[in-house]
């Protein structure tokens, strides 16, 4: 999950995954949103892919991205439980007494 959390802390990455959120995207498509080399882009969807959160499709000369619903999934699930620790919810009932 490093690989995860590191992804999501730069702002570009997450604006990539902003825009995947409402449909999948070629990389052009994607790099037409920002005011960046194309090459800067092709790394950020590199990172993402390495983290897991995006998935890859060649399609013909063109590669099309979309999210990987079942990271995010997971992702969820890691930070609901942090808070149940945080709250006191993980424990087990004899740690109350």
């Amino acid at each position: 999950m490093d690989k995860t959390y590191k992804a999501l802390a730069d702002p570009t990455r997450r604006k990539i995954l902003a825009l995947l959120r409402d449909r999948d995207r070629t990389a052009g498509e994607i790099a037409d949103e920002f005011p960046i080399a194309w090459a800067s882009v092709s790394h950020h969807l590199g990172a993402l892919k390495e983290a897991g959160l995006v998935l890859a499709q060649r399609e013909g000369q063109f590669i099309r991205y979309s999210l990987n619903t079942t990271v995010f999934q997971e992702l969820i699930q890691q930070l609901i439980g942090l808070a149940q620790r945080k709250n006191g919810r993980g424990r087990k009932e004899t740690d109350h007494a």
